[in-house]
């Protein structure tokens, strides 16, 4: 341990006392090549310490994390009773203590959408969002989704080999977004490249971050002039205000972007190398659904988030939690919890998981989810005969919120184009 900042800016292990004076803390670092490698090693290390334990979220960023489902749903369902969504609660960051360079700051930072609300205000964000989306026709998504599933793997079907993170399953969210928002293809391009140089570097993040700002405001700006039936305009029709526009256009998509993707190809490398599913899925025995379930069970898109803080001192099964400091919810942790005592064999059609969270604050839409990802899967598997791995070295993205791969690389029979490239 580095020797302790002052106020809200050190680790929670030592603002208080102990709940278990009998196993002193060790915080670990949920960063870093180690804890990518295998993350699950460290949540069964602070997992030993207590259903909740303190970590370092990013260099010099502190907290604590969710290591069982008990207390993963404990800490959903009671917000906002006990904990707040709101990061006015967090200490360190009213007191300038969390760096400016932070990776945690850009996902943890308050916005103006329904993520970061509590209250009636989060109540009437979140309407506005499940309202919306209520009322996109999933028919006409999953006709979408194909469509650019089909475009995307008309580019690399005759060569026979590609990324599918690069070429597929990074784009085909973004793609699909963009037209369920209705946006044209300019301002399109404007925010895919924005997110794109957001999740990828740190660099120019501010930079990204407000060029994303403008192009979700000009995309609201044109709706506003001239709504059409696609999400943006209803979100406008709901009452949401410029900002608010921006942030919730913002959240939306970001949540549908990055997390799909790792969806798809989570599930997609599941499908290809697990022996229990070679062959079934391509021959219709098992449903791709029954891959997705298991993926959702354990390797969740997103591993790490939602963070929350206590609404005073609060103490769960004699773990003291301090006020001040971000709680993460472990999606992948609470999964993975040996207390659940699920065999592999019970997965399918088990949408007990986490993945999609749960309380006030869950996936306002997570069977669109799912049309987007069952669909991406079952068109990369019609299309590309014989997939398999090219390569036995994948590498993890940065796993303190998320789990997926940097890239997938394939070999497949090449196969014929069936559509004109491009949109």
């Amino acid at each position: 341990m580095t020797t302790p900042q002052p106020a809200s800016g050190r680790c929670p292990a030592h603002a208080g006392e102990a709940a278990r004076p009998d196993r002193p803390f060790q915080p670990l670092p949920i960063y870093g090549p180690g804890f990518n490698a295998d993350p699950h090693a460290t949540y069964a290390l602070l997992r030993a310490q207590g259903p909740i334990a303190p970590v370092e979220i990013s260099p010099g960023v502190w907290g604590y994390l969710t290591t069982t489902y008990r207390s993963a749903l404990y800490l959903l369902r009671n917000t906002p009773n006990r904990f707040a969504k709101n990061p006015r609660h967090w200490q360190a960051l009213a007191n300038g203590q969390v760096p400016p360079d932070s990776p945690a700051l850009m996902m943890m930072q308050p916005r103006d959408n329904a993520l970061w609300m509590d209250g009636h205000e989060h109540a009437r964000l979140r309407h506005a969002i499940t309202g919306s989306l209520a009322r996109v026709d999933t028919h006409a998504l999953a006709a979408t989704v194909t469509q650019i599933a089909d475009q995307l793997i008309d580019v690399f079907a005759p060569t026979g080999v590609c990324d599918l993170v690069a070429q597929y399953a990074d784009p085909l969210p973004m793609l699909t977004m963009i037209e369920v928002f209705g946006s044209p293809p300019e301002i399109g391009r404007r925010i895919t490249t924005a997110i794109a140089r957001l999740f990828d570097t740190d660099q120019d993040a501010a930079t990204a971050n407000a060029d994303l700002e403008n192009a979700c405001l000009a995309l609201t700006h044109l709706k506003r002039g001239a709504p059409q039936r696609d999400v943006t305009s209803w979100l406008i029709e709901a009452g949401l205000s410029d900002e608010e526009m921006v942030q919730t256009i913002l959240l939306v998509i970001g949540a549908a972007t990055t997390p799909s993707s790792n969806l798809i190809t989570n599930a997609v490398q599941r499908i290809i190398t697990n022996p229990r599913f070679a062959g079934s899925v391509h021959d219709g025995v098992q449903p791709v659904s029954d891959a997705l379930d298991e993926v959702l069970w354990t390797d969740p898109p997103v591993s790490n988030y939602s963070p929350l803080y206590t609404l005073g001192q609060q103490t769960f099964e004699g773990m003291v939690l301090q006020p001040g400091y971000p709680i993460l919810v472990s999606f992948a942790a609470a999964n993975g919890d040996p207390s659940l005592g699920l065999a592999p064999t019970s997965y399918a059609g088990n949408r007990g998981h986490l993945a999609f969270s749960a309380g006030v604050h869950a996936c306002p839409a997570p069977d669109l989810a799912r049309i987007i990802a069952e669909t991406a899967i079952e068109r990369a598997l019609d299309r590309l005969p014989h997939l398999a791995l090219a390569t036995t070295q994948l590498i993890r993205r940065p796993g303190t919120f998320h789990s997926g791969f940097t890239a997938l690389p394939v070999r497949f029979q090449p196969a014929a184009a069936l559509a004109p490239t491009g949109r």
